[in-house]
């Protein structure tokens, strides 16, 4: 009888065995793959954190040499541009034919000294600080017609409101570099720039009627243009899409939510005086 217990209490514990060891291999193997996997998100979010970090550095390293460019034209270039013109006024020269053509280089010091002055407003954070996005848009927009080289139509829907120095910041920044592509590369005549407010997106859009391009041209300098507007972007939470074909123009659309919170945040940008 006893043997028959003993042998009846030896099955149990041979058949709890089996049972609790499968049981507990797959419990361990649950609680790997979580850690495993939990430690694939800390790395993913530390290598997410530091490539923000590094662009967040990047723009900042640009906009400190943006800002020395700035003031060095503003300081420097345009007071000798100035004393230049101040100069050729002081010449009396009898020849009338002689001095027509200083009086023609008078007014092109002026112009230049004139463009250059806004060309150094539109490099500084100071200036987009001041006057927000929309203004300085429209001031650049100003400068590019008056150039001559392209016509720009801006429009504004919506009713205003701040997106933050910083955030206005960048996105004025792609807003430079989509112009900028469009002058070199797209020969277009016509550029149409779009500013649209609403409760909870803001949308900036920049559309030419230029030769558009193909996704090979990408690996090129354009490329690298397009792709620095889609860093500028995800660095404020931002989307920027790029949409083109061969003989279609281009159509940048930056797209942001202005009441998330960011990593790049709203605030103002670190130290910049140089």
């Amino acid at each position: 009888m006893a043997n028959n217990n003993n042998i009846a209490i030896l099955v149990i514990i041979t058949s709890l065995i089996f049972l609790i060891a499968p049981a507990s291999i797959l419990l361990y193997i649950y609680i790997y793959n979580q850690r495993k996997k939990k430690l694939i998100e800390e790395k993913e979010h530390l290598k997410s954190a530091f490539k923000q970090e590094l662009l967040k550095t990047q723009i900042e390293v640009q906009e400190q040499t943006l800002t020395n460019i700035s003031r060095e034209i503003h300081d420097n270039i345009t007071q000798v541009l100035s004393f230049v013109k101040l100069n050729l006024g002081m010449i009396d020269n009898g020849d009338a034919v002689i001095q027509n053509k200083i009086n023609e280089s008078r007014e092109l010091v002026a112009q230049t000294i004139n463009d250059l002055r806004n060309l150094s407003k539109s490099l500084s954070f100071e200036h987009i600080e001041n006057f927000g996005l929309v203004k300085t848009i429209e001031l650049e927009a100003e400068r590019i017609n008056n150039s001559g080289l392209i016509n720009t139509v801006i429009s504004v829907d919506g009713d205003i409101y701040p997106l933050g120095p910083e955030r206005e910041l960048v996105l004025f920044r792609i807003f430079q570099e989509a112009l900028n592509n469009t002058l070199k590369y797209s020969g277009a005549k016509h550029l149409k720039i779009a500013l649209q407010y609403s409760e909870v997106l803001f949308i900036l859009t920049v559309v030419d009627d230029g030769a558009g391009f193909s996704p090979r041209l990408l690996r090129g300098n354009l490329g690298a243009g397009l792709k620095n507007m889609k860093n500028r972007a995800s660095l404020v939470g931002a989307t920027a899409n790029i949409d083109s074909s061969p003989g279609e123009g281009c159509r940048i659309t930056v797209t942001l939510n202005p009441f998330e919170q960011q990593l790049y945040d709203d605030g103002s940008p670190s130290d910049r005086s140089g």
